[in-house]
């Protein structure tokens, strides 16, 4: 009956299973109500920091809540989109949570304790909560790649000391048997694997997830490292990461063990199908001298940061993604790394206050970021002023808008919400979650918008739109035409406005029929006019 909850018992378990089952049903019936609670409390906002507090005094497993999370998600067919809108929201939230907490428990631990590997999955689970990702399995994929590099290597030299030891157990001294196990990986990797540095896609977030460097077969320097590192140490070959500029890169110890001088490592590009550079090399690699600081070994606490950073830097750059999830997780990365970094305490404000979410978790790391750096205070009054004048404008707010079609001032009107539009000039898809009788604008966005050029202007109804490339606009009504082909739009939001897709228009939840009460009659009407009444 639950054969994803089989992991949480034993054979040797003496499990009531009445009781097993009371506990899983009554978690359920909670769920169920927390999720169908949250489109009325956090219809007008996003989820705030502290909406989540009920789920964190949970009375009942944790698994279990999880598991019926789950059962929303997978839920057949069209309907149940704002359940399932919330409950992924939920389930992102607890499962991050713990995350979190196994991420600072990992970074706790003796250094030598620190599996690289360990924390590239922590921080791939952390930016993709509701993917199927576990270390054991990323580990066994690592190891099936481990047992291909020994078969080469059998070839080589049957009595290879790699052969004889589980992994890791046997520290290769020699390097002439360290060279034939890097040549036995680099065999497997690049050749017949056909793993490669990813150049034409350099900055999809992709790369930098070791489950999918695993999957597609490529990666960035640091993710192919630490997979090359990782198949070394389990064949007894100890490389060590290094901080390279804009290139991550490992070494290999020619000379004495621990030896201070950079001449005596040759270093391994695995974004460069495993070549080995001399000190020189490494510098063509990136064009420019370097000092002989950034040869050295990192930690492994220093490898993720240097993973997060450049999730971070991914996330300024998209711009289609108007929520900054990637952003954000990876600041929270950060932070739990470095909770006291005055300049991401700062970016990370910014960010919720210019998402106009969380202004109270906005004021506290405002407060932290003081007592951190009274420097800081300009930056800091300033945005403590207008996060306050938010909250006070959030207490004045008297419920919802509420727009009747019958108005005499929205005759023009002649779209409904849940409808599947194309705009005529740039051709996207979308469906209609509100509209304006005239633009709502300010007069910089009308003037960067070039409005005035159209015929109608701005004195014509606007339509907020989801559209397909996950992106929300303000589309004028002349720009827009019924989809002679409508179909489902993919949008992160859908399941905020709409409870359903009927196969040709969307209906809309509770929530947004109460602003728009009389949409619904007027899109059924629409559809039967455009599409046939055969269609629905």
């Amino acid at each position: 009956r639950w054969p994803s909850l089989l992991k949480y018992y034993s054979h040797a378990d003496g499990v009531s299973w009445l009781e097993e089952y009371k506990a899983r049903h009554n978690a359920g019936l909670e769920a169920q109500r927390i999720v169908a609670s949250f489109s009325k409390r956090f219809f007008s906002e996003h989820v705030p920091c502290d909406g989540f507090s009920d789920i964190e005094t949970l009375g009942c497993p944790s698994h279990f809540f999880e598991d019926e999370l789950m059962c929303i998600l997978n839920m057949e067919g069209r309907k149940g989109l704002t359940w399932k809108y919330y409950a992924k929201k939920i389930l992102y939230f607890l499962r991050q949570q713990n995350i979190l907490k196994n991420l600072k428990e990992y970074l706790q631990r003796p250094t030598d304790r620190q599996s690289f590997l360990e924390g590239a999955v922590l921080i791939d689970q952390y930016c993709n909560p509701l993917s199927d990702i576990c270390l054991k399995s990323v580990q066994a994929q690592v190891d099936d790649i481990t047992d291909k590099v020994r078969k080469v290597l059998r070839t080589k030299n049957p009595r290879h000391p790699s052969l004889a030891s589980k992994a890791g157990e046997v520290l290769i001294s020699e390097v002439e048997l360290q060279r034939q196990v890097l040549d036995a990986m680099n065999c497997v990797l690049y050749e017949q694997l056909k793993y490669k540095g990813n150049e034409l896609d350099y900055y999809n977030s992709l790369n930098s997830y070791i489950h999918q460097v695993l999957i597609r077969r490529t990666g960035i320097p640091i993710s192919l490292s630490v997979l090359y590192l990782t198949i070394a140490r389990q064949l007894g070959v100890k490389l060590e990461p290094v901080n390279f500029p804009s290139h991550f890169l490992l070494r290999w110890c020619q000379g004495k063990e621990g030896s201070a001088d950079i001449f005596d490592y040759t270093y391994i590009d695995a974004f460069g199908k495993g070549k080995q550079l001399t000190v020189k090399e490494c510098e063509y690699l990136i064009g420019h001298h370097v000092t002989e600081e950034f040869y050295g070994v990192v930690t492994s606490k220093e490898v993720l940061q240097r993973m997060v950073g450049n999730l971070l830097n991914l996330g300024k750059r998209e711009s289609t993604d108007q929520s900054y999830q990637l952003l954000r997780d990876s600041l929270d990365l950060y932070l739990a790394m470095y909770p006291d970094n005055v300049q991401h305490l700062m970016l990370q404000a910014r960010l919720y206050f210019h998402l106009g979410i969380w202004p109270e978790k906005v004021l506290d790391i405002l407060q932290h970021i003081q007592a951190l750096d009274p420097s800081q205070h300009g930056a800091v009054g300033y945005l403590v002023q207008h996060t306050l004048e938010h909250i006070e404008r959030r207490k004045e707010e008297v419920g919802p808008e509420v727009k009747h079609r019958s108005d005499e001032k929205h005759k023009e009107v002649c779209f409904s919400i849940g409808l599947i539009m194309k705009h005529k000039r740039y051709g996207y898809n979308c469906v209609i979650y509100g509209w304006d009788p005239a633009c709502m604008m300010g007069h910089e966005w009308i003037r960067n918008m070039n409005v005035h050029s159209l015929p109608h202007g701005p004195h014509q109804p606007f339509y907020n739109v989801l559209v397909e490339d996950g992106s929300c606009r303000y589309a004028a009504q002349e720009n827009l035409e019924y989809n002679s082909e409508p179909r489902e739009i993919p949008h992160p939001d859908i399941g905020r406005y709409f409870s359903e897709f009927t196969g040709i228009h969307y209906l809309a939840n509770t929530e947004l029929e109460i602003r728009y009460p009389e949409d619904l009659e007027l899109t059924r009407a629409t559809v039967q006019k455009v599409y046939g009444s055969g269609k629905e």
